[in-house]
């Protein structure tokens, strides 16, 4: 890939995003990256966040997302040096579009917690002994519409799910909480298969002794369940519910490890950056593939 070409095609388009530049370029994407990192003429601008991800498929779990891929390609605006006032520009309209995106997607979220109470036995009763928490991508202000396939069904989805956990009190009874259960599974089926929507909810209904149990923080499942609690917002229902949660949370230590877990993965993200940057001699780029983004992204299409 020659610099002189790309730096024309930034000239001719202005400021644009990786994965427009990507498309433009007709470039793979790692060549690209390493080029627009390596350099002088061209600015990038980081229009998000990057924030804990627990990955079994990574030493020590941590790793920080988006993964190097999707932040070059989805979250970062590119351009040239005599461009920064466009550059600045286009930037915020891209920070707004993604902060729209996360707010469209917890509306929906909402509606979808309303409804469910609405079909449930006395909901107004249930929404005092049930709350409904929203986690993932959304809470970050990060959320994205890149379509991907959806794991069990293969259906095409718009970017981001929607991880919503639903925590009861601990006697709520049994066949309450499998109504609540069966009717969100039938909301994620509508959200999933209607074509005005598709969406995806990845959501899970517990009470609060199966929570006390997970704050041992002693398996990977338990360290996933603690961090998506951690980052979780209320979305609907009871806020005893809610604040009990956090409060025991806190009372474990969660949050002071979840952010030793990111010290981990922020070191990682600059080693992985370093290799990127400077391969060893003889090894492929296809080698520095799981560096540079998820085994679920190498379904995504962009």
């Amino acid at each position: 890939m020659i610099e002189p070409g790309i730096l024309d095609i930034l000239r001719r388009s202005g400021p644009i995003t990786g994965s427009q530049f990507v498309e433009l370029a007709r470039a793979e994407v790692l060549p690209l990256w390493r080029l627009c990192r390596r350099s002088p003429h061209i600015r990038r601008v980081l229009v998000g966040r990057r924030f804990l991800r627990l990955d079994r498929a990574v030493e020590g779990y941590a790793r920080l997302s988006p993964s190097i891929r999707r932040e070059f390609l989805t979250y970062t605006v590119l351009g040239l040096e005599e461009q920064e006032d466009a550059l600045t520009r286009i930037a915020d309209e891209q920070r707004r579009a993604i902060s729209g995106i996360s707010h469209e997607k917890t509306n929906l979220a909402r509606e979808i917690a309303v409804s469910v109470f609405s079909e449930v036995g006395d909901g107004e009763a249930l929404a005092e002994r049930v709350c409904f928490i929203i986690a993932g991508d959304i809470t970050y202000d990060m959320a994205h519409r890149v379509p991907r396939p959806e794991k069990s069904t293969g259906e095409m989805v718009r970017g981001s799910d929607l991880d919503i956990i639903v925590v009861a009190e601990d006697d709520l009874p049994a066949d309450a909480i499998k109504a609540l259960d069966n009717t969100i599974f039938n909301k994620k089926h509508y959200l999933l298969v209607h074509p005005e929507y598709r969406e995806e909810i990845d959501y899970i209904v517990k009470d609060l002794r199966r929570i006390r149990e997970q704050m041992a923080f002693d398996t990977f499942e338990a360290m996933v369940a603690c961090k998506i609690m951690d980052e979780g917002q209320l979305l609907y229902g009871s806020r005893s519910v809610f604040q009990t949660v956090k409060s025991l949370l806190a009372k474990h230590d969660i949050p002071a490890r979840l952010k030793r877990l990111e010290s981990q993965a922020v070191a990682e993200r600059e080693r992985a950056e370093r290799s990127l940057l400077a391969p060893e001699e003889g090894i492929s780029a296809e080698q520095y593939n799981h560096l540079f983004f998820t085994q679920e992204e190498g379904e995504e299409i962009y």
